[in-house]
C-alpha cells in the first residue's frame, strides 16, 4: 500500500477545490476564473495540481481547460463537467461533478451521478473491473441514456494518474480485479448521443514524456520545466506560458517538443454525434468490505 495519508490529503483538498469551483460556476463567470482559483485552492491547502481544472462543456466530455488570457464565459443552457485533481507528493485525488445551468439536464446530470453511487457501494477486493461497468452501464441506460464506452475510470498510484487498470463504463473487457489497499477512480459519463467520444482539434492540455534532442533554447528550458515540475502529470499550457516573454518563441518551443515526442498532448474529446455529456467521478480506496471515497 502506498501512503495512504497522503492520498487522503489529497482527496479532501480536491473534494474542497471542487466545491469552490461549483459554486462559482454561474452565467457570465469566465472559465479561466474558475479554474485559476480551483487550482489556487489546491496550492494554499498544501498540495499541487494534479492535472490542470478540466471544465467541459455540453457535447465535450473531457480535457477543455482555458488557455492563457482565455475570455470565454460561461452561457445560461451550458451542461458544465468540472474535473479536478490535487496531488501530494505525487498521491493523487480525482473528482469531478457536472453543473446544469439551463436547469433543463436533471436526468442526464442523474444518469452519471446514480451510476457513480451505485458503483461505488457495489465494489469489493476480488470483483472484476467489468462488473462495476455493467452496473455503471444498467443505471445509464434505466435512465434512458447511453454510458461513453470509450471513457473509463481508473487506478491511481503515485505520480500515475491511468496506473494500468481500467475500469470500463460498459459490460465489456476489465477482467482485472479490484486489489484491497489499491486506488482507483470511478468515473461515469452519460449522454444522449450516441456513447462514444472522438478527439479534436483544441489542444491545451500536455504532458512530459521524455527527454528528446531539441534545437532550441526555450524548448530545451521548457522541456526541464515540466520534468522538475510535473513528473508525468499532465499541465497546461497556460501554465508555462507565464514563463517565457514571447509569445512567438514559446509556440515554436512548444510544437518541437510535441513533434520531437518529448510531450504528449490530451485534445478535447467530444461526444461524436454531439450529444449531451454529463460526468461524475471519486477516488476510491478499497477496503476489506467496500470502497471507501476519499474525494467527498
Amino acid at each position: 500500500m502506498e501512503n495512504m495519508e497522503h492520498f487522503e490529503k489529497a482527496g479532501q483538498i480536491t473534494w474542497k477545490a471542487l466545491t469552490a469551483g461549483k459554486e462559482m460556476i454561474r452565467p457570465g463567470v469566465r472559465l479561466l476564473d474558475v479554474a485559476e482559483r480551483v487550482e489556487a485552492i489546491i496550492v494554499q491547502e498544501g498540495a499541487l495540481p494534479a492535472f490542470p481544472t478540466n471544465i467541459s462543456i455540453g457535447a465535450d466530455a473531457a480535457h477543455d481547460t482555458p488557455k492563457f488570457g482565455d475570455e470565454r464565459v460561461f452561457g445560461e443552457k451550458d451542461l458544465v463537467k468540472l474535473d479536478v485533481g490535487a496531488h501530494v507528493d505525487g498521491h493523487i485525488g480525482d473528482a469531478a461533478v457536472t453543473v446544469d445551468l439551463s436547469g433543463e439536464q436533471g436526468k442526464l446530470v442523474e444518469a452519471s451521478a446514480a451510476a457513480l453511487e451505485a458503483a461505488v457501494a457495489t465494489i469489493r477486493p476480488g470483483m472484476r473491473a467489468v462488473e462495476i461497468g455493467g452496473i455503471v452501464e444498467e443505471e445509464i441506460k434505466k435512465r434512458g441514456f447511453r454510458p461513453i464506452e470509450n471513457l473509463t475510470g481508473h487506478q491511481i498510484a503515485q505520480y500515475e494518474l491511468h496506473a494500468g487498470m481500467e475500469i470500463p463504463n460498459v459490460r465489456r473487457g476489465g477482467q482485472e480485479v479490484f486489489e484491497e489497499g489499491q486506488v482507483y477512480a470511478i468515473e461515469p459519463f452519460a449522454t444522449a448521443g450516441a456513447g462514444s467520444v472522438a478527439e479534436g482539434t483544441y489542444v491545451e492540455i500536455f504532458g512530459f514524456d521524455e527527454k528528446r534532442a531539441v534545437r532550441m533554447r526555450e524548448a530545451r528550458r521548457m522541456m526541464m520545466l515540466a520534468e522538475q515540475r510535473y513528473h508525468s502529470l499532465p499541465f497546461a499550457e497556460r501554465w508555462l506560458r507565464k514563463e517565457f516573454d514571447s509569445r512567438l518563441l514559446f509556440e515554436a518551443a512548444l510544437r518541437e517538443l510535441v513533434l520531437s515526442g518529448a510531450f504528449r498532448q490530451y485534445p478535447v474529446l467530444t461526444e461524436i454525434k454531439k450529444g449531451l455529456v454529463s460526468q461524475a467521478e471519486y477516488t476510491v480506496v478499497v477496503e476489506k468490505d467496500g470502497a471507501r471515497v476519499l474525494t467527498k
